[in-house]
């Protein structure tokens, strides 16, 4: 096992669009493999076709792709292990549960969906909490343990309808260790006899998995923690079907909780408080419902896999910001927790502002020119480049800067009703008329020779800063807050500030 190469899958069912929770899991596999110099398999579990929704699994490979994951090995990449959808595997499952049936860890079930239902009601009736087809009550069903071996074979040849079940061992205790919650020791007593193989021809999850993880060589199955209780199922296939000395070993990840309350982060949540739950824009192909992504609302990819890497995890130092490079070298299964994790959207938004600081402005104004093409503004690269230098430390989303900045681009059409009333006051024309005045006269129209002219102003008319500043911020940007005005006004230029001073002067109104 210590030799062995990290294989590792990411093995989404595609009944919708990806939910961060599985881009986590995705995202801790990558890592983990990337780490260990292994391989990262995408595998497609689409053996429950009812459940089948068109798009998902495109959806699936581009939200990867925008996360930065590459794939190894996976239905859109090939591979020497394909196929890589159970839906195209189908022929290779009924063998094995042949196999188990031969050996006595299985048998055919022939109980219609009425005797189930009945089965069920009777035990409830009798005041059993959870009626499960088990070892106890099998012996009193349909199926290939209670029927003579000639009416089996009748039936099979009849072609009647059966499922194929595990034939749970009574009073077994089935430990594993888990690398994250330690040994894990589960009682059969509490296990039903799970389908292995459905009425459809097609395998459940839980011989497909453990089969497919068998032929693809996985190392170590890192999945949520609602496969926990499968787990003692999957090590016994591994033991029935002979394969006990390559099980992967397992490490069952703690779930992403709701910001409020307790409970799984769903996408009613996200729709509740107002943030997204799955990394880029989805069309339900059924209904026409649209669900926003992270991509779409200005998120950069490093950001969200930061963000993601912490709910759960944590590297043991005081550093919150990684590249990837740097999450690969210090992401370990033994630093993530057990408990779930709160999931904290300004936390998110935090991210993201850390990461659009780290560009130059050089990088950040060819991120920002789609926005302006798209609002027919036009200007200068070496402007723009200067235009975000100035906005970045006040700006979350590359989008802010042009929703925050926009008079760097076109003079203000309106002005902040607030500032207006609580600013503008009667002698404030008059005062911003001297101050244009000054302004118009500086022989050198950079933030230094601005701000000793404002400075110098204010002293000579014994004006406190409240009463001039507001009055000339409205007046150029149509704000009432931003980010320093010798710097906006030195960008802006002087023939320009002067020209919008002028509008204003004529424009505001009490």
């Amino acid at each position: 096992m210590e030799n062995r190469r990290v294989r590792v899958r990411f093995a989404p069912s595609p009944t919708g669009p990806l939910h961060m929770g599985g881009v986590r899991t995705a995202l801790y596999n990558y890592l983990f493999a990337k780490k260990h110099g292994g391989d990262f398999l995408l595998r497609i579990e689409d053996t429950d076709q009812t459940r089948y929704v068109p798009g998902a699994e495109d959806y699936i490979v581009d939200a990867l792709k925008w996360c930065q994951m590459t794939i190894d090995e996976g239905a859109s990449v090939g591979g020497e292990n394909g196929p890589y959808r159970q839906s195209e595997r189908k022929p290779m499952y009924k063998q094995y549960a042949d196999q188990l049936i031969e050996a006595g860890y299985a048998y055919y079930a022939f109980d219609t969906p009425e005797e189930l239902t009945e089965m069920r009601e009777r035990l409830k009736a009798a005041g059993v909490a959870s009626p499960q087809y088990n070892a106890v009550t099998r012996s009193g069903m349909k199926n290939s343990l209670t029927l003579p071996a000639e009416e089996v074979q009748k039936r099979l040849a009849a072609g009647d309808k059966y499922v194929v079940r595990i034939k749970m061992p009574r009073n077994e205790d089935v430990k594993f260790e888990d690398i994250i919650r330690g040994w894990v020791s589960v009682n059969t007593n509490n296990i039903d006899d799970k389908v292995l193989f459905k009425s459809d021809g097609m395998p459940t999850y839980h011989l497909a998995n453990v089969v497919d993880d068998y032929l693809m060589k996985i190392s170590h199955v890192i999945r949520g923690e609602e496969w926990l209780p499968s787990a003692p199922l999957h090590v016994l296939l591994y033991r029935y079907l002979g394969w006990a000395e390559v099980m992967p070993q397992f490490a069952h990840l703690p779930l992403i909780l709701k910001p409020d309350g307790n409970g799984k982060l769903s996408k009613r949540d996200g729709d509740r408080l107002g943030f997204p739950v799955f990394p880029t824009n989805w069309t339900n192909p059924e209904t026409g419902e649209q669900s926003s992504g992270y991509k779409e609302r200005g998120y950069y990819p490093g950001a969200f896999n930061n963000m993601l890497a912490f709910l759960g995890w944590n590297p043991g130092t005081a550093q919150e910001l990684f590249t990837m490079e740097e999450l690969i070298e210090t992401f370990s299964l033994e630093r993530v927790g057990k408990a779930g994790a709160k999931f904290d959207f300004d936390k998110t938004k935090w991210f993201n502002q850390q990461y659009l600081r780290q560009y130059n402005g050089e990088e950040l104004a060819a991120q920002l020119k789609p926005y302006l093409t798209e609002e027919n503004l036009e200007a200068e690269d070496t402007y723009i480049t200067q235009v975000c230098d100035l906005m970045k430390e006040r700006a979350t989303f590359i989008h802010d800067i042009l929703k925050e900045g926009r008079y760097f681009f076109e003079a203000p059409t309106s002005y902040d009703e607030k500032t207006i009333k609580k600013k503008w006051k009667e002698q404030t024309p008059e005062i911003i008329k001297e101050l244009r005045d000054l302004l118009d006269a500086l022989p050198s129209f950079d933030a230094e020779s601005i701000g000793s002219c404002f400075k110098s102003f204010l002293e000579a008319k014994e004006l406190g800063f409240g009463a001039v500043m507001p009055g000339f911020r409205v007046s150029v940007t149509g704000l009432g807050a931003g980010a320093s005005m010798n710097d906006i006004a030195a960008l802006l230029g002087k023939e320009e500030v002067l020209k919008r001073i002028n509008i204003a002067l004529n424009t505001i109104k009490k």
